[in-house]
């Protein structure tokens, strides 16, 4: 697991973002050290509320630059204004894609009882513990094991108390959602079923439901049931988190990924097949040790094939105990540089996706309390939208409403009730 030092800047809502991403770094194995230096990872929670707070916190990222192996940099200055870190050595990430971009391409583990847990209007609901992976690279398995699954209908009954309990937005989550019942039913994911089922559920009030991690080699037996019970069940989002972690297939052999290239091509047809609109999410590491500049191209080829709009990017680092520890690494100069080629491929996909949304108008479901007087909402293929001035619209948690989009930013848009 990776050490981690955070920093953090400005109002109540970042410390309340930085608590958020400290609780779920600390549910996954990782764990924090005293400054900087002693980090695998560093975390910039920013500011921009003044041109003076702005230059400092650029000062800050060019000296965690220098301090640390990785820094991530996130906040309101890295959403708002990303490109004054783009020539620094740093990842830019929105306060929910930090958690998943510390764990250098780990599966996450569950809550550490595996219960369900309501946060707010948001009903999280582990399926299952444990993976049947054995990535070369990842701890994790250590911990957790295979996988074990609780029955369908156990599961939907949890799903029924989140949802009794307030839940608006229930997260079906796990180490690998796509293997789901694979220990209960001859090797074939129930996942499809679950889903179903789920979104049969009636609590009373409109819920939406999204689909957790799940790897390519899970997704692809039962791709085509899958994306179907997507598009048949209007409560779930249109939104696949499949970590490819390379385009090359020998890379992935190293990696004992399970999955070939051309499988999770498959699965991404299936879900362009069966949806109109979706969102396809994906894991890479880069700077794997037998990742040359030739397996690196083809990764590069393949982001710009399937066009994720949201890309976790990691850089490769030895985990204790595990085979690819045992590897000869490639050198930091050479990953750093590939890590940042990927992000700007990953910037420029962003951009675009939500650069298309602007002038549209989108129903939307209103999630969280988000910075200031403004509400977090996600769209039917969950991308972000973002609502000002939130109390003088009406807009709480849990409503569900039509937007017009007024304005792309970095990692999500704005929009106003119409």
């Amino acid at each position: 697991m990776a050490s981690y030092h955070i920093e953090t800047y400005g109002c109540t809502a970042n410390r309340g973002e930085s608590t958020t991403i400290e609780r779920r770094l600390r549910d996954a194995g990782h764990h924090p050290v005293d400054g900087p230096t002693a980090a695998d990872v560093a975390i910039l929670n920013t500011c921009t509320v003044v041109e003076k707070t702005e230059r400092n916190m650029r000062r800050r990222a060019e000296e965690l630059a220098d301090e640390t192996a990785d820094l991530i940099v996130t906040g309101c200055m890295a959403l708002a204004q990303g490109e004054q870190f783009s020539d620094l050595d740093a990842r830019v990430c929105h306060w929910e894609e930090v958690p998943t971009a510390v764990r250098n391409g780990e599966c996450p583990t569950t809550t550490p009882d595996s219960e369900p847990v309501l946060d707010g209007e948001v009903g999280i609901l582990p399926l299952a513990r444990g993976c049947m992976s054995d990535c070369s690279y990842c701890i994790t398995k250590r911990a957790t094991g295979r996988i074990e699954s609780p029955p369908v209908a156990e599961n939907v009954d949890r799903a029924r108390a989140l949802l009794h309990a307030g839940a608006t937005e229930l997260r079906l989550t796990g180490q690998d959602t796509g293997v789901y019942g694979w220990d209960i039913n001859k090797g074939e994911s129930l996942l499809p079923e679950l889903v179903d089922r789920v979104c049969a559920l009636d609590p009373g009030h409109e819920f939406r439901v999204r689909v957790g991690m799940a790897n390519p080699k899970g997704l692809h037996g039962v791709r085509h049931e899958l994306a179907d019970a997507f598009a048949r069940n209007d409560e779930v989002y249109n939104f696949l988190h499949a970590p490819v972690q390379s385009g090359d297939d020998d890379v992935l052999a190293d990696m004992r990924r399970q999955h070939t290239v051309d499988e999770f091509r498959a699965v991404v047809a299936a879900f362009d097949d069966a949806l109109d609109e979706w969102t396809l999410a994906t894991d890479l590491i880069v700077g794997f040790p037998t990742e040359d500049d030739d397996d690196f191209a083809r990764t590069v080829d393949l982001v710009r094939e399937v066009r994720p709009e949201r890309i976790n990017v990691t850089r490769f680092s030895k985990r204790p105990g595990t085979d690819a520890a045992e590897m000869k690494g490639l050198g930091g100069t050479l990953k750093k540089e590939r890590s940042k080629a990927l992000s700007e491929v990953k910037r420029e996909l962003c951009d675009e996706a939500y650069d298309a949304m602007v002038g549209t108008e989108r129903t939307v479901q209103a999630v969280q309390p988000g910075t200031g007087d403004s509400v977090k909402c996600r769209d039917d293929a969950y991308r972000q939208v973002v609502v000002q001035n939130a109390s003088e619209w009406g807009v709480d948690p849990g409503d569900r409403l039509s937007v017009e989009v007024t304005e792309a930013r970095t990692v999500y848009a704005l929009g106003r009730p119409c």
